[in-house]
């Protein structure tokens, strides 16, 4: 009698899927949010403690309003920021840095306008072109009051240092964590517009950013001074912040961002 060993057959894998992410929660289902935001205390407490409640007054008849209100609050925030970024340089930068951040970032927000709305078109979305304008409105409102959380922070730093690169780099920092929770504001906004995809938001969201960082080098200097209000040389922005950082490769003094 001879042994015969067998092959155990193989166990079975068992593929577990990920259970798809529940739908987002109607906007207007609580009643907090049906609440109307009649003032500019109210706009800023609803985007900081309530940002459904902005999201849900913007997508109802007639936003223009609060839209209004909320650019009106973007300006002005805007350009109290720009009166700290001044008082690195001070003399004319105390009110052309105010003029160049707050006009920089209202062009910034038309130049991308079309593109988001043809790319929120072009995902299914059922969003009209007032509550876009409400959403963007509100991520310009949610970034420029983390910019006035930011401001004294800079104001302590533009009072203890002299080198006009570091300071550009600490704004641009500022910059980069405000539009960050600004962009997170639109995308959960975004989510219950019923769009079928996220890459065109995406691709929007990199587009906001270059034509941003970009118009911080057509609108230079904001931090340091020039003799002119507006640059006589065109540059991309890759191309003058490594002008700026050469300085400090070669031990040399650090030159104001007027290039």
């Amino acid at each position: 009698m001879s042994d015969t060993y067998r092959v155990p057959p193989p166990i079975p894998t068992l593929s577990v899927r990920p259970a798809p992410a529940p739908p987002p929660e109607p906007l207007g289902t609580r009643p907090e949010e049906r609440e109307l935001i009649t003032g500019p205390i109210a706009a800023v407490e609803a985007i900081l403690r309530q940002p459904r409640r902005v999201m849900y007054q913007v997508r109802q008849p007639g936003p223009g309003r609060l839209i209004l209100r909320m650019v009106c609050i973007v300006i002005f925030c805007s350009l109290v920021y720009g009166v700290v970024v001044g008082t690195f340089s001070n003399g004319v930068q105390l009110w052309a840095a105010p003029a160049k951040i707050a006009g920089g970032l209202l062009i910034t927000a038309l130049i991308c306008l079309p593109s988001l709305y043809i790319f929120t078109c072009l995902s299914g979305s059922q969003a009209r072109l007032a509550e876009i304008c409400g959403l963007l409105a509100g991520m310009l409102l949610l970034s420029t009051l983390l910019l006035i959380g930011f401001a004294p922070v800079a104001w302590l730093f533009s009072q203890s240092t002299e080198s006009v690169t570091w300071m550009g780099a600490l704004h641009l920092l500022f910059w980069f964590i405000a539009t960050a929770f600004g962009l997170r504001f639109f995308a959960n906004a975004y989510a219950h517009s019923q769009a079928r995809s996220q890459v065109g938001l995406n691709t929007w969201m990199c587009i906001f950013v270059l034509v941003a960082v970009q118009m911080t080098t057509a609108l230079r200097p904001i931090v340091g001074t020039a003799k002119t209000f507006l640059p006589q040389e065109k540059k991309f922005f890759l191309a003058h912040w490594g002008d700026c950082l050469k300085p400090l490769t070669q031990d040399s003094p650090t030159p104001a961002l007027t290039r």
